[in-house]
């Protein structure tokens, strides 16, 4: 027997509306069952839909798990460069947006676990990473850079490149670390953490 799979109603529904019921379907498998476990079955039974209607809107399980893929880098870059308010304040928020729920939970490791594990050897979803990679690291340049100049120091884009990327990799960490072992961490402890440590790096203050 395999693993029981909750079933959603199933409804009448616009192209595109059904299209994205049918990734968060996909990514609600591959977060419970593995890239190889997640099944277009069991996507479909998800989906409350038939398997012959998947087929309608996706050629093949790669494409599903490419779009799926797709869409979670998608939705961690969009809420990210979505910050608003003056240079502090947004540069903040976006630190601490990508160290906190929704962006930081057990789901979310669990698809990062299941795609990367591909990356390097599927060619379609390197590419999707990388795409993912440089726009979510070019949208942090484009926050330090203002971010500088409004502290009166202004600096060049290979600076504020280098910049990007060492605060990416120390986000990237303390998200693992926050994903896998939450309950070892106090309330708030890694976003004060990579406040400190992102003042440290740039030498100035962004906590008041």
């Amino acid at each position: 027997m395999g693993a029981a799979v909750n079933r959603r109603s199933f409804h009448r529904a616009p192209e595109g509306e059904r299209r994205q019921e049918l990734i968060e379907a996909t990514l609600d498998c591959i977060a419970e069952f593995g890239l190889k476990g997640a099944t277009v079955r069991q996507i479909a039974v998800r989906a409350g839909v038939t398997a012959g209607l998947v087929r309608h809107y996706f050629d093949s399980k790669d494409q599903m798990v490419a779009e799926a893929y797709r869409a979670v880098i998608a939705s961690l870059t969009e809420k990210a460069k979505n910050v608003e308010g003056d240079p502090t304040t947004r540069l903040k928020d976006f630190i601490a947006i990508n160290l906190t729920e929704p962006v930081a939970d057990s789901r979310s490791v669990s698809l990062w676990a299941a795609f990367i594990s591909q990356v390097r050897v599927d060619p379609v979803l390197a590419e999707i990473h990388r795409e993912g990679y440089l726009a979510f690291r070019n949208a942090l340049q484009d926050l330090l850079s203002v971010f500088l100049a409004a502290k009166g120091r202004p600096a060049g884009p290979e600076e504020c490149r280098r910049y990007a990327i060492a605060i990416n990799g120390l986000v990237d960490g303390l998200w693992v670390e926050g994903c896998l072992a939450g309950d070892l961490f106090r309330d708030g402890e890694l976003v004060g953490i990579a406040m400190a440590s992102v003042e440290a790096l740039l030498g100035l203050p962004i906590e008041q």
